[in-house]
């Protein structure tokens, strides 16, 4: 019974705890700070007496209470400062993990740097002024890279001008001298200063340009308006190029029509002809070595100069000194002799030009350049000079009046050679600037320009046949343009070294002669320009040559101070002379039978060892 009793009272008592739990959880949940743990029923063991023990009442369990953070230690030894701020890994920032423990590192840094100052070596504070230099250095070049600078080499002297600075430095080129501009520029736009400066400069423009612009409404002719002479001449040269360029075309037509005209054996004769060139006579022509020479139209007369500034007349073909003229006070660089007449015109390093007569009389002078002269050349006429200067023009002048016509330039660099089209409608000029320039004489336009040498042309000639032009200069060959075609219609690779001069045969332009530094002459077919004959015997470079109008001779003179002729074998001036005239196959019986009977003669003189050229007429 007391047994039964006993578990009857049991889940009373339990009932109480279970009931006093559900309550101190619920008020704990209410709390919500700590999660409580279900607490079993507890069950009180029944004494041997059979009474129970009291029961105790459930205690609920303290809230946790977060651990408190420790004070931060003592600070580290301070350590040397770091240039680089320092880079976390992964590419993202450590954070702190509360914003307290920051404040507190800061704080504790702070007062440790407070109390202790950096000693920087000397090797370190070098470096970090060089550092700092060449910081500002990159700087500056980034600024003066954005800077806009003028290319043009006037508009860089002007701007250094106008900031005060010297225009050019002893050895500065054109691009120096823009780095320079830029970097001033730069340290200027730096210092605050370059805007200044600048609107100075463009005020004072814009008052100097503020007085002119009533005029800037009126618009000027591009062009220079020529004298009244000049207008005359033209007409004049005209009216003469229409009869010549009739003829020449007429001439071409009947050698094209006639049936008894065979032009390609007339050709091969020629050529035969000049293959049989020989040195006749050499000559000392001067005291300082030679510059130019010339052959009068009549082939009788030979005109040479020299670097002493005297120009000298010979009588051809024994070259014998008939007249010295002495005038120019510097050394002579061209002689020429009139086609029409006998007077001649030297040009000379003094700036001027000189007419002469075959005496030796000094009829003229004509002054104007800026420069010393070059080349100079008779308009077929006979009634024009022109003239080529260093100082980037050529001039045409009334050589009976000695008025200078026309002032033409064009080149951007010194003008060297002339040359007149054998119709007297066109000159050729070349220069410095490794181009040649065709210009028509009666509307005063330059209608071809001619690219193609490499380095400066000093020589230019006109064929005959109208549309050849021959030019030669520092790069060792010889063009031929086309003037139909207007381009280079072949290349001959001629010499070894420059050419000075070339020359066309004036009669039919059957063969072409060309001067060189290489101490030899050569004379090339003008229907395929290969090369027919060398003419060597000059010790020292050939400056000038000229072919005898009947192109029966060429006269050579170099700087070796002599003269050579040379003359063709076995032909006279009479025969050459004739040959023109006579056409078909009638001329070419006559020509061959001159060249026998005049075959042994030239074997006669040749053992008598006389250089004396003869007719056929002074053997009968």
């Amino acid at each position: 019974m007391d047994a039964m009793d006993a578990e009857d009272e049991v889940p009373v008592s339990t009932t109480e705890p279970s009931t006093q739990v559900d309550d101190n959880s619920t008020d704990v949940n209410g709390i919500g700070a700590v999660t409580l743990q279900p607490v079993p029923p507890v069950t009180s063991p029944v004494g041997p007496t059979g009474i129970l023990p009291p029961v105790v009442p459930t205690i609920a369990p303290r809230p946790a209470v977060p651990t408190p953070i420790p004070p931060p230690l003592a600070p580290l030894p301070v350590r040397p400062p770091v240039i680089r701020p320092p880079v976390a890994q992964n590419g993202e920032m450590q954070a702190s993990d509360s914003d307290s423990d920051l404040e507190e590192m800061g704080s504790g840094r702070g007062a440790a740097g407070s109390t202790q100052e950096y000693e920087i070596s000397e090797e370190s504070r070098l470096i970090r002024e060089r550092q700092e230099k060449a910081m500002q250095e990159l700087l500056m070049k980034r600024r003066a890279a954005a800077l806009a600078v003028p290319t043009n080499d006037m508009a860089v002297r002007t701007r250094l001008r106008r900031l005060g600075e010297p225009i050019t430095l002893f050895g500065e080129r054109e691009m120096e001298r823009r780095d320079r501009l830029r970097m001033l520029m730069a340290r200027l736009d730096a210092e605050g200063q370059l805007e200044k400066l600048m609107k100075a400069h463009e005020d004072e423009e814009a008052a100097a340009s503020a007085t002119p612009a009533e005029e800037e409404d009126i618009q000027y002719p591009f062009y220079t308006e020529g004298s009244k002479a000049l207008l005359d001449a033209r007409v004049e040269i005209a009216k003469y190029s229409l009869v010549k360029s009739a003829l020449r075309l007429h001439r071409a037509r009947r050698k094209r029509d006639d049936p008894d005209e065979d032009v390609d054996a007339e050709v091969d004769w020629a050529l035969r002809q000049a293959g049989s060139l020989a040195l006749d006579c050499s000559e000392i022509g001067d005291d300082r070595p030679l510059f130019g020479c010339s052959l009068s139209c009549d082939g009788k007369m030979l005109a040479t100069c020299s670097l002493s500034g005297i120009a000298k007349i010979w009588k051809m073909p024994q070259v014998r000194k008939v007249s010295t003229l002495k005038g120019h006070t510097e050394r002579a660089t061209d002689v020429v002799f009139s086609p029409t007449s006998n007077y001649l015109a030297t040009a000379s390093a003094d700036k001027t030009a000189r007419l002469w007569n075959s005496e030796g009389s000094h009829l003229r002078t004509f002054e104007g350049h800026l420069d010393r002269l070059a080349r100079i050349a008779f308009h077929p006429s006979g009634k024009y000079l022109g003239t080529a200067s260093f100082d980037k023009t050529w001039r045409l002048w009334d050589v009976e009046t000695g008025e200078e016509l026309l002032l033409q330039e064009g080149h951007s660099r010194s003008v060297y050679g002339l040359s007149f089209h054998h119709d007297g409608s066109l000159v050729a000029s070349c220069g410095l600037d490794a181009l040649v320039r065709v210009w028509d004489l009666r509307t005063g336009r330059s209608i071809l320009a001619l690219e193609g040498h490499v380095k400066p042309v000093l020589g230019v000639s006109f064929s005959p046949n109208g549309y050849h032009l021959a030019s030669g200069g520092e790069d060792n060959t010889c063009r031929i343009w086309d003037l139909r075609q207007r381009k280079s219609s072949y290349i001959i690779p001629a010499h070894s070294n420059l050419i000075s001069q070339v020359k066309f045969e004036p009669q039919e332009g059957y063969f072409l002669a060309t001067a060189s530094y290489d101490m030899t002459a050569k004379v090339w077919s003008s229907r395929d320009f290969k090369p027919v004959k060398t003419l060597s015997g000059h010790e020292a470079k050939i400056m000038s040559l000229d072919v005898a109008a009947d192109g029966q001779f060429i006269t050579t003179v170099s700087y070796d101070r002599t003269i050579k002729d040379i003359h063709e074998m076995f032909t006279s001036k009479n025969n050459i002379s004739n040959r023109v005239p006579q056409v078909g196959l009638r001329a070419r019986i006559n020509n061959i039978s001159s060249i026998i009977s005049i075959s042994g003669f030239w074997g006669f003189t040749r053992r008598k060892q006389q250089h004396i050229q003869y007719s056929p007429t002074s053997r009968v």
